[in-house]
């Protein structure tokens, strides 16, 4: 399984970047050059509310009349889900790209991870039909979540925490090939685009005691800031979904979602990635009520984007908040290292939102770049991991 390992990895990332190529250059088109070619100046909300709700109607049409329907709803499937059937994967990926360039609260994880999954499933099948289905599956996840990520450790690991094996086999057996797949995935993103994860915060200056409280409590606060969205999950899907069809339901979720971005600003728009680094960088521009707004804004753009049906992850935007509820705790109480609060709030909203508790260790050290944090979290994941764990998923369950 080696060469196919490295070879899904390098496709998986190839696939995630040509995504995210066109949908950033359909960004541009929609936000930028349109605006300007038609005399609008600045950034009026009523263009926001617009383009969401334009948005919306085009994904809508685009789940009800083109052949897949992209896929099932979005709010019945986690990250890592059962290969679809391949016919599906045109009319997904052109839902994603007309979410992501549309401005909505989603990222890119949960649709490419499941175009990943559902082609290597099928290329596996029909050409080493002797290969379990299920290791396909495994390969194209952890090569795209080390190519959205940049951590194929935590890829790999990742698996474990629903990875099935013969008794007495050890873990490293199982896992060495999706290690192999999120590896190269990792470096065909690292060696084609610059990595966009890290944000530009102090470095951690060194382990104090008190810093075991303060990060607890950024990260349990933002663990239940994230757990208020998945109980409320489920009732915002059913009032989106009485509504009579996909169009009506998505064309609705973009206004909601064109109201949320005039008030919290462009901020608060698309999948957050380079939101994130904005905002640090510009941190002391925002006033504590400034940082608040977006802390409420963004959460309430995510679970509206999630339950009227685009195609998108939840990961992304999580972190966004996380980041953005670090910021908001360190201006509070400046006593608490930046870096610090940025990953706790970043591992409490990821505990809440993914029950992943690899992948959320992972990417809030990833965020601030600091190795420093690392055993300091794998402690600070504790309070926010018992108020989760247990609890409802963020998932809608299948008719």
């Amino acid at each position: 399984m080696s060469l196919p390992a490295l070879l899904i990895g390098v496709v998986s990332s190839l696939l995630l970047l040509g995504v995210s190529t066109v949908a950033g250059a359909l960004q541009k088109s929609v936000w930028d050059r349109l605006p300007h070619a038609l005399g609008i100046g600045g950034e009026p909300a009523w263009w926001t509310f617009v383009i969401l709700t334009l948005t919306g109607v085009a994904v809508g049409l685009t789940v009800w009349k083109v052949p897949g329907h992209a896929g099932p709803d979005p709010a019945t499937e986690g990250l890592v889900g059962p290969p679809m059937p391949a016919p599906v994967v045109p009319s997904l990926l052109l839902a994603t790209v007309l979410a992501l360039a549309g401005g909505v609260s989603l990222g890119p994880e949960n649709p490419i991870t499941a175009v990943n999954i559902a082609l290597a499933f099928a290329l596996g099948r029909r050409f080493l039909p002797a290969v379990p289905g299920e290791a396909w599956g495994g390969l194209a996840a952890a090569g795209t979540i080390g190519a959205l990520f940049g951590t194929p450790v935590a890829a790999a690991l990742i698996l474990s925490e629903t990875a099935t094996g013969k008794d007495g086999n050890p873990l490293w057996d199982r896992l060495v090939a999706p290690l192999v797949a999120a590896g190269a995935g990792s470096l065909t993103t690292v060696a084609l685009a610059a990595p966009v994860l890290a944000v530009d915060v102090p470095r951690y200056p060194g382990f104090k005691v008190a810093d075991l409280v303060s990060g607890s409590v950024i990260a349990l606060a933002a663990c239940a800031l994230g757990m208020v969205l998945v109980y409320a999950f489920p009732h915002v899907h059913g009032l989106f979904h009485r509504l009579p069809g996909p169009v009506a339901a998505l064309a609705a979720g973009g206004a909601v979602l064109g109201v949320l971005g005039a008030i919290g600003g462009r901020i608060t728009l698309f999948k957050g990635l380079d939101e994130m680094k904005t905002l640090t960088e510009h941190a002391s521009s925002h006033s504590t009520g400034g940082l608040l707004l977006i802390v409420a804004v963004k959460p309430a753009a995510l679970l509206v984007a999630a339950s009227c049906g685009f195609r998108g992850g939840r990961i992304f935007p999580s972190v966004f908040t996380g980041v953005a509820i670090g910021l908001l705790a360190n201006r509070l109480v400046d006593a608490v290292p930046a870096a610090l609060a940025v990953s706790a709030g970043v591992l409490g909203m990821l505990v809440a939102i993914t029950r992943l508790g690899w992948l959320s260790l992972f990417v809030a050290v990833g965020v601030v770049d600091d190795i420093k944090l690392l055993p300091l979290l794998c402690v600070v994941i504790l309070p926010p991991w018992l108020l989760a764990v247990g609890r409802p998923p963020m998932l809608v369950e299948k008719d």
